[in-house]
C-alpha cells in the first residue's frame, strides 16, 4: 500500500516531518516489509496499542486490521486474551474502542 497519506491528512499542517515519517517510512516501508503479513502486523500493532492504553490510535488500527483481513471476532478475542496480560481496564477501554470502530 504505497502512497499512504494518512499522516499528511492527520498532522501535516502542524507537524510535516512527523507526517512524512508516518506516511513514507512507517506505512510505505515498514508495513510493506516481507517478514510479516499486513494481517500479522495489524495484530501485533493493536496488541501494542492495547498494552499502552493508546485508545485514539487503537480505534484507527482496529479498522485498519479489518482492512488487512483480521475479523472482528479475532480482534475481540485478542483483546480478551490481552486482558490477562495488560489489565482489565485497558481491555475494557479497548472493547469500547472496538465498538466505535466496528460501528463505522
Amino acid at each position: 500500500m504505497t502512497g499512504w497519506t494518512g499522516g499528511e491528512r492527520a498532522v501535516g499542517d502542524i507537524a510535516p516531518t512527523l507526517a512524512y515519517y508516518t506516511d513514507k517510512v512507517l506505512f510505505d516501508e515498514v508495513w510493506a516489509r516481507p517478514g510479516l503479513s499486513r494481517r500479522d502486523r495489524s495484530l501485533a500493532t493493536m496488541s501494542a496499542l492495547v498494552t499502552l492504553g493508546a485508545m485514539d490510535q487503537l480505534t484507527f488500527h482496529l479498522g485498519y486490521a479489518r482492512d488487512n483481513g483480521v475479523t472482528e471476532e479475532e480482534l475481540i478475542e485478542t483483546i480478551t486474551h490481552l486482558a490477562f496480560y495488560t489489565g482489565w481496564p485497558r481491555a475494557m477501554a479497548a472493547v469500547a474502542a472496538a465498538r466505535a470502530a466496528f460501528a463505522d
